[in-house]
């Protein structure tokens, strides 16, 4: 299922990915996914901080690896999500962990 990577709220923006891994990696075949108020065609889509030209839609496949973003008109920018192109990564799931919580952790190639 979809999990987001900070706290649910009706005011915040929500960048959700899929598989809910973290780190994502590109060759899982990631979807983002965005979450926040307004109208469905009004997203704006950061990568590495900058502008990246996509307005709207509210889901795609990630293609490239780098850092991403997304604003919602009323909620605001989005957290950072990072998608890596490395042959091996330590994922753990990508929700809210405290401590004492037991997590399985995947190692992957």
């Amino acid at each position: 299922g979809w999990c987001p990577l900070s706290p649910t709220s009706a005011q915040t923006t929500q960048l959700l990915v899929e598989p809910p891994w973290r780190p994502a990696v590109l060759w899982d075949r990631v979807t983002l996914t965005c979450q926040g108020s307004g109208t469905r065609g009004a997203t704006t889509w950061y990568k590495d901080r900058q502008h990246w030209g996509k307005k709207g839609p509210n889901q795609f496949i990630v293609t490239e690896s780098g850092t991403y973003q997304c604003d919602r008109p009323g909620t605001g920018l989005s957290p950072t999500v990072i998608i890596l192109n490395d042959w091996l990564v330590l994922q753990v799931p990508a929700r809210a962990l405290l401590e004492g919580d037991t997590v399985t952790l995947r190692c992957r190639r």
